[in-house]
């Protein structure tokens, strides 16, 4: 297969040991990080900074944001560039399964004053947020970070179909990695999956790790939502590009197998992927996409995300 060059990835919580919603988060370590990205093809990616207590976003978010300008005057053969900063988190679903690994005690209700001063800390580098619409103010939130131009994303949620709908409406523009952030059993006819694959304003995200998701459901979503809205993301974690072991991520002691399955081991639940986008682009091919096919997903529709993202 051949390698698609610069590969774009919105969704990189870390990566080769390197965390970025780690307390001591250094700028020397997401310069390393954005080497070892551009390494492994990805050219241009969104550090994300995971549900936290609020010190630590004090910490991340302008250091991500110095390190995004620092990195845009480096070379960009041997960095990849950051877009902006994706907040996954803290306003999501506190339910067992929909919330995943993030810490349940640093949880937020949606709140424009929170979001606002978030927003600040990342001197404007915050591009993505990823709620829960359905949360109390999630809607509102909704509405007020897309007038800002932030792209918003539905994902950790248990969002009804007519919350997801609204959601869209107000300005929610993609799904966060959808089916994964969801309890193992729900509903069959009502749940979040079906409502944002029926959404036609939203694009969907997916991990295409041969972890997160199997290979049918893969091929429902490209079919259903179309090779122009579906963006193939990483999800890589701190231990991704690293052996088999223990690691610590989201506060937690996670495992990471031989397989290359990432999970908490207390719950079973994946652990973000172990996986980098040019990986996630092989098992992508072994279903039997294009090269053409695979540009589409897994660069030049988060590339046309990404430029569409102005306040309407």
């Amino acid at each position: 297969m051949n390698q698609l060059p610069g590969l774009v990835d919105l969704q990189v919580n870390g990566y080769a040991g390197i965390d970025f919603t780690s307390p001591a988060l250094s700028l020397d370590q997401v310069l390393k990080a954005a080497i070892n990205l551009r390494q492994q093809g990805t050219g241009l990616f969104c550090p994300t900074v995971v549900t936290a207590p609020w010190k630590v976003y004090t910490h991340i978010l302008p250091l991500l944001a110095q390190a995004k300008k620092i990195l845009d005057g480096l070379d960009h053969d041997v960095y990849a560039q950051i877009s902006g900063i994706h907040l996954e988190g803290p306003f999501i679903s506190t339910v067992d399964g929909a919330r995943g690994v993030h810490n349940l005690s640093a949880i937020r209700p949606a709140s424009l004053p929170d979001f606002d001063a978030l927003f600040d800390l990342s001197n404007g580098a915050l591009r993505l947020l990823t709620l829960a619409p359905e949360i109390p103010g999630g809607l509102e939130l909704v509405c007020h970070a897309a007038s800002l131009g932030i792209l918003v994303g539905l994902g950790h949620t248990l969002a009804s179909a007519d919350v997801v709908h609204t959601a869209a409406a107000a300005g929610a523009r993609f799904s966060t990695h959808l089916g994964n952030g969801l309890p193992a059993t729900i509903q069959r006819h009502h749940n979040p999956l079906w409502s944002q694959l029926a959404d036609p304003r939203l694009h969907t995200l997916i991990i295409t790790d041969g972890h997160h998701l199997p290979a049918d459901f893969v091929k429902v979503v490209i079919a259903v939502k179309g090779k122009g809205r579906v963006i193939v993301t990483s999800d890589a974690a701190p231990p991704a590009g690293l052996p088999a072991g223990e690691y610590s991520f989201c506060g937690k002691i996670v495992h990471l197998d031989t397989g290359g399955k990432l999970y908490d081991p207390q719950t079973g639940y994946l652990a973000g992927s172990s996986a980098n986008l040019r990986q996630c682009q092989a098992w992508l091919s072994g279903l039997g996409y294009s090269v053409a096919e695979l540009a589409c997903l897994c660069r030049d529709n988060a590339l046309e995300l990404l430029a569409n993202n102005n306040p309407s």
